[in-house]
């Protein structure tokens, strides 16, 4: 679309085919960081359908893998030993079934903390969001399948509780110096939304994957804190101009909870009613609902979020939780995202890693 509306002389926030391949080809973006030395590269191997025996021989190299399509999988393609894979067999026999239809990537299980960070780009500059965590498992202790995320939150400021400054400069450097390389290798300027998820681990910050887009819950986190007019952020990354605009986010905290239909994601209610009553402080986003005759329904994909804002993330918790009890219908929610118990896990894993 970007190629077509740039082709058609509109400019458009967006990045063109082959830079937004970042998102889209999980195999290109691992040689592309390996090609041009980029920081956060983990361990990994890429295969086609004919190399089923040099990616099992890969597993038992590895010993301790993730197993990932190369292409969208919408989040829940991924599956990793000690979760969904119980040991080097399971990986094996999930490496076969991708193989079937698609290259994958074997990498490294890596263990750490997960950080999101989000940032507008005009091609040369980039203006960077708050850290945010997502909460991919379905159930409460992050327990149960990927999903496509049950909720986040963020802290007053630009770091997560278990973050220190360099976590999040590594992180801010990495994302620069891909926009350069895109630039150097595409010829391509990037140009729109930049997503890249990290993951701190005892061997430092390394790269679970970049989208062209903001993250789904993620991006309700940060734009509601957004104090700069999006429309002078848009404009300025259309003129390339986006290092003159002070883009501002309010210092509070956020906290991001999903309602999703009863059995998502594996056998997800379809068709069912649901009720929205009074969201007090919170702010509604629907998502894959449907209206008829007044009445809302559900999908079978994540219905509804919720976000509270507050000082603090526990008071922002407390926000979002009251507005959920007022969403009535077939539906389920992590109870635990932005909850202290969670958050000092997060805390105590990071500190253990950090020795």
């Amino acid at each position: 679309l970007a190629d077509a509306l740039e082709n058609a002389g509109i400019p458009a926030i967006g990045p063109k085919r082959l830079a937004a391949k970042l998102e889209f080809d999980k195999a290109w973006t691992r040689k592309f960081m390996e090609r041009n030395n980029i920081s956060g590269l983990p361990a990994f191997g890429i295969f086609n359908k004919q190399e089923e025996n040099e990616a099992h021989q890969y597993i038992e190299e590895l010993g301790d893998v993730a197993v990932k399509p190369a292409g969208l999988t919408g989040g829940k393609g991924v599956k990793v030993m000690g979760d969904q894979l119980p040991d080097k067999d399971a990986a094996k026999a999930y490496a076969s079934e991708l193989l079937k239809s698609d290259v994958i990537v074997i990498e490294e299980n890596l263990k750490g903390e997960e950080v999101t960070i989000q940032a507008f780009v005009d091609g040369k500059h980039l203006a960077f969001a708050p850290s945010v965590q997502d909460h991919k498992r379905a159930y409460e202790g992050d327990l149960g399948p990927n999903t496509g995320g049950m909720g986040s939150y963020n802290d007053a400021g630009y770091l997560l509780p278990f973050m220190i400054e360099s976590d999040y400069t590594q992180a801010k450097e990495i994302m620069e110096q891909v926009v350069r390389k895109i630039k150097e290798e595409t010829m391509e300027e990037y140009r729109g939304i930049l997503y890249g998820q990290f993951i701190l681990t005892t061997g430092g910050i390394k790269v679970i994957e970049f989208n062209a887009r903001f993250g789904d819950p993620e991006v309700m986190n940060i734009l509601p804190l957004l104090e700069t007019d999006i429309i002078d952020i848009i404009e300025a990354m259309t003129t390339q101009t986006l290092d003159t605009v002070d883009v501002r986010f309010s210092s509070k905290a956020t906290v991001c909870k999903y309602c999703v239909p009863a059995g998502y994601p594996e056998d997800p209610v379809k068709d069912a009613p649901i009720e929205v009553g009074d969201m007090g402080d919170a702010i509604l986003f629907y998502s894959s609902v449907y209206e008829k005759e007044g009445v809302v329904y559900t999908t079978g994909s994540r219905a509804a979020a919720v976000v509270g804002i507050a000082d603090s993330i526990q008071e922002a918790e407390k926000i979002a939780q009251a507005a959920l009890t007022n969403i009535k219908g077939p539906l389920e929610c992590r109870q635990d995202i932005g909850k202290q118990l969670l958050i000092q896990k997060r805390i105590d894993h990071m500190q253990s890693l950090r020795g």
